[in-house]
């Protein structure tokens, strides 16, 4: 039971806010390239697939990036107790249990057409060098940015078995969403990563946070009208769009405060909700 307990530590399943923000790219890239007039099973069949493999790939992500920052997590508050921190588990078993995972992730990855399998192997070194952004660069939430948003793009060729502008468009906003909730998130350990000497955009932009947050989020939302636009969605699309996404966004950057680390964490998981209504304004959008 205690190894369970562990696996689930390990890999964050207690906090499914991370492989849900890893899903939702893909569900919003499958929904706009997907024909809804034909039937549905298909669909739903690949929306499961994506789920799948953004739990086991973000599974496989925490542990890899847990061996990387051992060192570093062991010197911050809110991540000391991790498994591979503390000993609990060590860095073999972890790359034992991050290969096993990739190895099932594969396995789902094989459903799909080859265009989409060979551009998901190529985005490999992309999700595995994540870690390492953060020592050399004030800009490792735009390596996550452009490492969690690229299921939008496998969304659009398993559906489409080719890329055109559509996906692209949306995929460079959607970037800047992740930039934004990750600097977000970033907020909580500014002090810890200043004193250890890692680097973040939370740190970068810490004297202007605001201004850097609603150019992200501005630019998220001006791809996705323009997706809206191009893909001729229907009405309930612009209605959820302006009522819901927008509000979600402003409301965001209203109640934030950048020195409290709950309000932090809060923020950054109501994003859950965002991804959530983005893919429900596609949906409607287009039936």
């Amino acid at each position: 039971m205690n190894q369970i307990y562990l696996f689930i530590e390990l890999t964050r399943l207690k906090k499914p806010i991370g492989f849900m923000l890893l899903f939702w790219p893909c569900a919003w890239g499958l929904t706009i390239a997907y024909d809804f007039a034909g039937e549905k099973i298909s669909y739903l069949f690949f929306l499961l697939l994506f789920f799948l493999g953004s739990v086991l790939m973000r599974s496989a992500g925490c542990i890899v990036n847990d061996i990387a920052d051992r060192k570093f997590d062991k010197k911050v508050a809110r991540t000391k107790n991790r498994p591979i921190a503390n000993g609990s588990i060590s860095v073999i078993n972890g790359f034992f249990l991050a290969a096993i995972l990739c190895l099932i992730a594969l396995g789902v990855l094989l459903q799909f057409n080859n265009l989409t399998i060979l551009l998901a192997l190529l985005s490999m070194p992309l999700a595995f060098a994540y870690p390492l952004m953060k020592r050399i660069t004030y800009w490792p939430q735009l390596f996550l940015g452009i490492t969690f948003n690229y299921g939008l793009i496998l969304g659009w060729t398993a559906s489409n078995d080719q890329i055109n502008i559509i996906p692209i468009i949306f995929y460079f906003g959607a970037v800047f969403w992740t930039l934004g909730y990750d600097t977000i998130y970033g907020f909580q350990d500014i002090k810890d990563d200043e004193i250890i000497g890692l680097k973040s955009t939370s740190i970068k932009f810490k004297n202007n946070p605001f201004t850097f947050l609603t150019t992200c989020y501005v630019l998220f939302l001006l791809s996705l009208l323009i997706i809206g636009i191009l893909k001729e969605l229907n009405g309930f699309f612009y209605f959820l769009y302006v009522i819901v996404v927008i509000q979600m966004l402003y409301f965001q950057l209203r109640k934030l405060d950048v020195n409290n680390s709950l309000n932090c964490l809060k923020i950054f998981k109501s994003n859950n909700y965002v991804g959530l209504f983005v893919l429900l304004s596609l949906i409607l959008g287009k039936i």
